[in-house]
């Protein structure tokens, strides 16, 4: 059995495990089921997250090193880039601070940078799928 296969049964096994507890959470008043639904979720999660490591890595020794270090390069780039312009100063942090939330000047500038650089990697992956487009109907 192939990983795919396998993959693809722990999926639909999770995905009814998933809906099991989301219908159980619908039919009682017990709050205790949204743990078991978080579990369901984190345990997803962790899947996902470990084979996209084991996929990477694995693309990474077979590959062309030198490319993927350059790509793994420029994206730090474009975090540390989004990390020095972001100021961490646009906010008045007082009334997040009179709620009681506890947001600091570093905790915004981080939300800041992260908003710089969700922008700038978004408008150049919709930049570079206009550009494949229009390379392929000139090449026609």
């Amino acid at each position: 059995m192939n990983l795919y296969k396998i993959l693809k049964y722990l999926a639909f096994a999770l995905g009814i495990l998933g809906a099991v507890f989301a219908i159980l959470l619908m039919t009682t008043d017990s709050d205790s089921m949204i743990d078991n639904i978080l579990i369901v979720t984190y345990v997803v999660l962790f899947i996902v997250i470990a084979l996209i490591l084991i996929y990477v890595l694995k693309g990474l020794f077979s590959g062309n090193i030198k490319k993927t270090l350059l790509t793994v390069g420029l994206f730090f780039a474009v975090i540390l880039i989004s990390y020095m312009v972001s100021s961490g100063t646009d906010l008045d942090l007082k009334q997040f601070n009179d709620k009681g939330l506890g947001i600091t000047e570093s905790i915004s500038k981080n939300v800041g940078a992260g908003l710089y650089a969700f922008y700038f990697l978004i408008i150049t992956a919709i930049v570079a799928t206009f550009l494949s487009s229009a390379k392929k109907l000139l090449n026609r």
